[in-house]
């Protein structure tokens, strides 16, 4: 079974960003995904597939360090 999931996916162009900017410009652009802040210190996220999901990873100053995408 295939999902095909709806709106943008991905926001390689957010890399270097801050992390709050980045969250709202993905749920601004995407209205079907909700985007949540994955600091250095959470090493353990969910390893189910979800369309509405985009996982921000940022570094210790707040700033983007992997491209966001629906996970």
């Amino acid at each position: 079974m295939t999902l095909i999931c709806q709106g943008k996916t991905a926001w390689p162009e957010l890399v270097g960003m801050s992390g709050e900017i980045a969250v709202k410009t993905i749920e601004e652009e995407n209205s079907f995904v909700n985007a949540i802040i994955v600091p250095p210190s959470q090493t353990a996220i969910p390893g189910d597939f979800d369309c509405g999901r985009v996982f921000v990873f940022v570094d210790d100053d707040g700033i983007v360090t992997r491209e966001p995408m629906v996970f």
